[in-house]
């Protein structure tokens, strides 16, 4: 795998271009959810430092075509979506195999995942999907750790981002009755586009934003509940001084 930061040639210029075609209505239905969204969403931006650096991939994980952190272009970006979860009988471990059995019951449904590797109905380690979205975001993602309660991917070539992202639910700290379902990525953009596009433009952030803030909200219903003060999102920066 090349790195992330050569020049987009070929195919993949192509796609790129014809995928700012489709921009205006995505920008459109992001707006739209965006304002009219009943949840508090919660949002701090801050600097941040080397603890921020992404969690080490488990050893053994077929790793063709993974597109990491240090592949990509531009500060790195950790964020953590978070919301409690009152009025649910789950346990974190039953949440979790509910939202394992069928990804596009949790995601919005301008986002739809199709799964191009693996069983249906389960999240193992080595499945991949496609995450299709309606603007230049469409993202190939593949499982590399899993748990009782929950997962991560790693991002692969063609990827907007380089990076990884976890999925979990937990007993909340403060409120140990109550579920806590958290989302959890260490990205950079892939490429100098995909930079302009979360940096410059923001409009990939965003859209972003909105797709794991309503992810957050449709675990809540899918735990037989409702989000209790919201979702809180934290944005860290880190510059790693990489490219």
């Amino acid at each position: 795998m090349g790195r992330a930061d050569t020049p987009v040639t070929g195919d993949r210029r192509s796609q790129r271009v014809a995928a700012l075609l489709r921009w205006p209505p995505a920008v459109v239905l992001v707006s739209w959810r965006y304002f009219w969204r009943a949840t508090a969403i919660h949002r701090s931006d801050v600097a941040g430092d080397a603890s921020d650096e992404p969690p080490r991939t488990p050893a053994g994980i077929d790793d063709a075509d993974v597109q990491a952190p240090s592949d990509g272009y531009g500060t790195l970006l950790h964020r953590t979506y978070s919301a409690r979860i009152k009025g649910s009988a789950l346990t974190p471990e039953e949440l979790m195999r509910r939202i394992v059995a069928d990804p596009n019951r949790w995601s919005p449904e301008f986002a739809v995942f199709r799964r191009t590797r693996g069983t249906p109905g389960a999240m193992n380690v080595g499945d991949e999907f496609l995450i299709r979205m309606p603007g230049p975001w469409d993202g190939p993602v593949r499982v590399c750790a899993t748990g009782p309660a929950s997962f991560s991917f790693v991002t692969l070539r063609g990827h907007l981002e380089a990076g990884r992202i976890e999925f979990r639910v937990r007993r909340d700290d403060e409120l140990p009755h109550r579920l806590r379902f958290e989302i959890e990525s260490w990205a950079r953009p892939g490429d100098r586009f995909s930079h302009v596009l979360y940096n410059r433009l923001r409009v990939a952030k965003e859209v972003q934003l909105n797709m794991w803030t309503h992810a957050c909200i449709r675990a809540a219903r899918i735990a037989g509940g409702r989000t209790d003060g919201g979702v809180t999102v934290t944005t860290r920066r880190w510059n790693t001084g990489a490219p």
